[in-house]
């Protein structure tokens, strides 16, 4: 039972420093070795006693109590054949050879993550080959003494006992599963910042301790992310799913005792609900899922020779979507829960960001729970034409983050463009509003009068042309003079009729030469001046 104590205490011989790097509890790994050397002696005694040891003949064994076999070569013969090779790997020191070996290369090679690793593999291959000599070994020892049979207590003690080892080696496992997760995060994070960033980049050996005080490593731990990207208690870039407790409660810096008892709670804990409680991570099943997906949109791309750049457009795409969802359909699962919930949840998710449109923070909350009911969440990658001029629109769409490109010449007017830069909390499409607004619109849909392209990746809220309509025809709200003048003045549509108007006609230049650009200080700057102004005049013409 020692001996099985004991293995599952390498698992605690890594350990996690507060500035970010992994290290070897050198302390612990001299303590139980040595203790460990002395339950080998104890397993190679055992070897040694059991070629000593009679057996019975099994040839003997029909009539009477059988004959008892004593010569020593036929015992040893016997022996070797049957269990001589499990005892003797249950024997070996291979975790105190493997282990140390790899811990002296620690300096050299600077890799306490490969220390890990072995310390890992080198128990659970020597733990296998113990358990199967030690569990039979105590069950006849147990049919032998009675010592479960002679008292209730002793009974319970001995079955208290078991329980506590398998809680120990879970509890243990647990933690090194844990320092491995926590290293996983660290290496993905390291190699982003290696190949985008600049120098002091991120290297392999600054997560290591050896390399604590270098002076390059305190350069780059002082502009690293490492830190806040691979935070357990915000699993926004990283998953730690079952094993964020062990940094939520800093229990990979704790000392070993409180460490100890912390891991073996856990194993108690988790072990007496039959894991019922653990919160483990979805994470790696998405992402093969993930994977999978991938090679399929690989495999059809290919078949249907799809140009290179539209190739990479689609893998940009994918890429963007499940950095954004994680491979969940959030669609999906709201439409599969009740309409009361799905109207909660939607306001939760919503309302706040549609709040910072300053066009929609002038409506009252039913009409935002409304529009809130119905905003689909719309993913959009660098390059992407969210619609071109001329073209039907069929969504209002609320940029949450990133930038558009709207521009318009004017419906092809000769001399005219005019280009400015959406940013979050603008919205375009803004022509469905008012299509949405007529009571006597048709079925068809109206045309955009500027083209928007997507600068970067973008993330935005759309609202769909039939539920505009649905609102718009259920809430009166929407009709009010108030709206409708906050609507025109936040519209970068209206404003660039505003700003030519003034330009054309208040500003003394012909209209044939009306060409210039949203960017350009003087159409600017009188816009900003006039924008009061601006409101009147197309009040009053329209």
């Amino acid at each position: 039972m020692i001996a099985l104590f004991l293995d599952p205490l390498y698992f605690y011989l890594p350990i996690i420093n507060g500035d970010t790097c992994m290290g070897i509890d050198y302390g612990l790994g001299i303590w139980v070795t040595l203790a460990r050397t002395v339950t080998d002696i104890f397993f190679f005694m055992h070897v040694i006693i059991k070629f000593r040891t009679a057996f019975v003949a099994p040839s003997s064994r029909v009539f009477g109590r059988g004959d008892l076999v004593m010569d020593p070569r036929a015992i040893a013969i016997r022996y070797l054949k049957t269990e001589f090779i499990v005892d003797l790997a249950a024997a070996l020191p291979l975790p105190q050879i493997m282990i140390w070996s790899t811990i002296s290369k620690v300096n050299k090679v600077r890799s306490a993550n490969h220390a890990n690793h072995t310390v890992s593999l080198a128990v659970l291959l020597q733990y296998i080959p113990r358990i199967y000599v030690m569990f039979p070994l105590n069950r006849r020892i147990v049919k032998s003494t009675g010592v479960i049979a002679k008292t209730a207590w002793s009974g319970a003690a001995y079955n208290l006992l078991l329980y506590i080892l398998a809680s120990h080696v879970l509890g243990a496992s647990w933690y090194v599963a844990s320092i491995q997760r926590q290293r996983e995060c660290w290496e993905r994070q390291c190699d982003r910042e290696r190949n985008h960033t600049h120098s002091p980049s991120c290297s392999p050996t600054f997560l290591d301790c050896a390399t604590r005080n270098t002076p390059a490593r305190n350069a780059w731990l002082k502009i690293t992310q490492l830190l806040t990207k691979c935070d357990a208690k915000n699993d926004e870039n990283f998953q730690f799913g079952m094993f964020a407790d062990a940094f939520t409660n800093h229990v990979a810096e704790a000392i070993f005792i409180d460490k100890y008892f912390y891991c073996l709670w856990w194993g108690l804990r988790n072990l007496s609900s039959y894991g019922q409680n653990l919160m483990a991570s979805a994470y790696e099943a998405r992402l093969e899922e993930w994977r999978i997906r991938r090679k399929d949109t690989e495999e059809w791309m290919s078949h249907r020779q799809l140009p290179p750049e539209l190739q990479e457009r689609v893998r940009r795409f994918v890429q963007y979507k499940w950095r954004a969802t994680r491979g969940v359909d959030e669609e999906s699962i709201l439409k599969s829960l009740p309409l009361d919930l799905r109207r909660q949840i939607q306001r939760h998710l919503c309302l706040a960001l549609v709040r910072r449109v300053p066009f929609f923070s002038q409506m009252d909350d039913q009409l935002l729970d409304a529009i809130c009911e119905r905003l689909v969440s719309s993913l959009n990658t660098k390059d992407t034409y969210i619609v071109r001029e001329g073209d039907p629109v069929n969504e209002m769409l609320f940029i949450i983050r990133g930038q558009l490109e709207s521009s318009t010449t004017n419906g092809g007017r000769t001399g005219f463009f005019n280009s400015i830069i959406l940013r979050a909390g603008d919205f375009c499409g803004e022509e469905l509003l008012t299509w949405a607004l007529l009571p006597t619109s048709c079925l068809n849909l109206p045309s955009s009068t500027r083209t928007v392209k997507a600068l970067n990746e973008v993330e935005a809220f759309a609202l769909r042309a039939e539920d505009l309509k649905f609102v718009a025809k259920q809430f009166k709200h929407l009709h009010s003079k108030k709206l409708q003048h906050a609507f025109r003045y936040y519209s970068h549509q209206w404003r660039t009729w505003g700003a030519c108007y003034i330009q054309v006609h208040g500003g003394g230049v012909e209209e044939g030469n009306c060409r210039w650009n949203w960017q350009g200080k003087r159409v600017y700057i009188m816009l900003k001046f006039w924008k009061v102004k601006v409101i009147i005049v197309v009040r009053d013409h329209h």
